[in-house]
């Protein structure tokens, strides 16, 4: 990971997937609010009917919203992994795919990342990696308190 080149294009890609998973999350929001009856139909076989599926719609729209304004994205990303692992979870239980909601969830990572390589700053990365990550941790934490 300490190759990874810290210019400008790491940072376009990273904008750019993170502005298709918020799209694709706030599109999915949109068809469960416009009661779509594929989506209906599909969400009622798994027990999100009625009340329900707005409950979902608003929890998946918060969390986009809060994905894609820059100072909530880390409140963001937490939400929308819960929601993800949710989602994987329910179409597990009704042995459904679960390509979609991963692969939502992993563009979603992969671009905070690219656009905030200090997002995965407590992992167990090597010694020099470590120490700079724990640098910008601390840097960011620093400047959050001003």
């Amino acid at each position: 990971m300490s190759n990874m080149p810290t210019g400008s294009g790491r940072r376009t890609a990273g904008n750019i997937l993170i502005f298709l998973g918020g799209l694709a999350l706030t599109a999915s929001a949109a068809t469960k609010f416009a009661r779509i009856t594929p989506v209906v139909n599909q969400l009622a076989a798994i027990g999100f009917d009625g009340g329900r599926l707005m409950i979902i719609a608003t929890l998946e729209i918060c969390s986009a919203v809060l994905f894609l304004i820059s100072r909530t994205r880390s409140i963001g990303l937490l939400l929308i992994s819960s929601y993800m692992g949710g989602a994987i979870a329910a179409h597990l239980g009704h042995g459904e795919p679960v390509y979609q909601p991963a692969f939502v969830l992993s563009l979603l990572w992969i671009g905070a990342y690219l656009r905030h390589p200090e997002i995965l700053w407590s992992l167990n990365l090597s010694a020099g990696t470590r120490s700079q990550a724990a640098k910008q941790a601390s840097q960011h934490t620093a400047l959050r308190q001003i």
